[in-house]
């Protein structure tokens, strides 16, 4: 005889610890195996999968409430051969709800409410009692008012077919079952089962999701690779290993998060902010979206950790700064007047005007235009010493020249040549 114990939120470690052992069970040849539960319930789709794998699994599948079955918890107690109660345990209160958004959509409601209805009917238990555990509009004379979701204890459910038996300890469950001298082999979650519903709880989540994008925001725009880096790829590394475990995220999802980190640092070599950028901005949020539970807890999840994670960056240069960290590539001086600093001189007027070159241009050089001698770059061409070049364009201090045909020099004096 194999025990499950389920303790907790159902989340998807539950899902890969259950499944684990049921095939010990199969392994062993056990003669039944007893799903022990006390939870508060968890993620409805992790319970249906659950409840997959009881149906395939050749050995018979018990449910014990060892303190209480609620929600989800209800419906893996419902999917079982037959269900157990030790005294003063409850089970019910199925209405299913959304993480941090309240009640959830009739659509929702709605095929929950026939999913637990037909694992009750499957056993030959009253459909109603089960929506009425779902519904709080449904009213079961003597058994649950309008405005109430349906909890049943151990004797109430004894009493309305909703449990074979009222037991003090899994021995007397046994008896029951009359398998008295079967040995007992307790299963135990094993570090990736931890470890996945861990990663895989959404306020877990968010808080990698913001050290994640924090991290990268930071090692981005500062020298070389450091603490924040490794905070960062650790972070990532946890968040996308965890749901690939739970089975939540394919590695075509990994690959579009790494391609996206490419697609980023290949923009970072680049001026400005282009399809590079776009392209890798929006494989990197999509990856993370796609890679939670739901289309609808990634969104929340990361407008959370962007939003978070801004403020964490903000603050983090804002001590950095201070402390001199940054001083390597942030400019903590002004450069004042009275310091020395002077302006460079506004070159506009120079516009359409026309010298000669006294330096090779290679592409930059120097020339001398109405007299005066300043610093210009070609756009591109090679430009020996003594020709005749005009100002074309005047970008800050910056005098771009071009080279004229004709010997025409407006006036200007071609400089003795030593």
């Amino acid at each position: 005889m194999v025990v499950i114990p389920i303790k907790g939120t159902i989340d998807p470690g539950t899902k890969n610890f259950v499944q684990r052992s049921l095939n010990e069970a199969r392994d062993r040849g056990a003669a039944a195996v007893i799903l022990e539960l006390n939870t508060p319930g968890g993620y409805i789709y992790v319970a249906q999968e659950i409840q997959a794998l009881m149906d395939d699994c050749p050995v018979p599948v018990y449910a014990l409430v060892r303190s209480k079955a609620l929600s989800a918890g209800a419906y893996l107690a419902l999917a079982a051969e037959g269900i157990y109660m030790v005294p003063g345990a409850t089970m019910g209160a199925a209405e299913p709800r959304l993480l941090g958004a309240g009640q959830a959509d009739e659509k929702t409601i709605s095929t929950w409410d026939k999913d637990m209805r037909a694992m009750a009917e499957r056993r030959g238990r009253d459909p109603l009692i089960a929506a009425a555990m779902v519904r709080k509009e449904i009213a079961v004379e003597g058994v649950v008012e309008k405005g109430e979701l349906l909890t049943l204890t151990a004797s109430e459910a004894e009493r309305l077919g909703y449990c074979e038996g009222i037991v003090n300890s899994r021995q007397e469950m046994l008896d029951a079952l009359e398998l008295s001298g079967a040995s007992l082999v307790e299963m135990s979650q094993g570090f990736t089962d931890r470890m996945v519903s861990w990663v895989t709880n959404p306020i877990i989540g968010t808080i990698l999701l913001i050290v994640g994008i924090g991290g990268l925001v930071i090692e981005v725009l500062t020298a070389g690779f450091g603490l924040a880096g490794i905070l960062s790829l650790t972070a990532f590394a946890l968040y996308f290993a965890g749901h690939l475990a739970a089975g939540l995220a394919g590695y075509w999802v990994i690959f579009l998060f790494v391609l996206g980190i490419v697609l980023l640092l290949v923009e970072a070599f680049i001026p400005g902010f282009g399809v590079f950028g776009i392209a890798g901005l929006a494989a990197t949020l999509v990856s993370i979206i796609l890679t939670a539970a739901s289309v609808k807890t990634g969104l929340v999840m990361l407008a959370v950790a962007l939003v978070m994670s801004g403020v964490l960056s903000a603050v983090a240069f804002r001590f950095m700064s201070r402390r001199g960290i940054l001083r390597h590539i942030i400019l903590a001086d002004e450069e004042r007047a009275e310091l020395g600093y002077v302006a460079a001189a506004d070159q506009k007027a120079l516009l359409g005007r026309r010298g000669a070159t006294i330096t090779p241009l290679r592409p930059a050089g120097a020339a001398e235009i109405e007299g005066k001698r300043v610093d210009v770059i070609t756009e591109g061409s090679f430009i020996p010493e003594g020709v005749t070049v005009e100002v074309v364009r005047v970008e800050g201090a910056r005098v771009v020249v071009r080279r004229v045909d004709s010997g025409a020099r407006d006036g200007a004096e071609k400089p003795a040549v030593q």
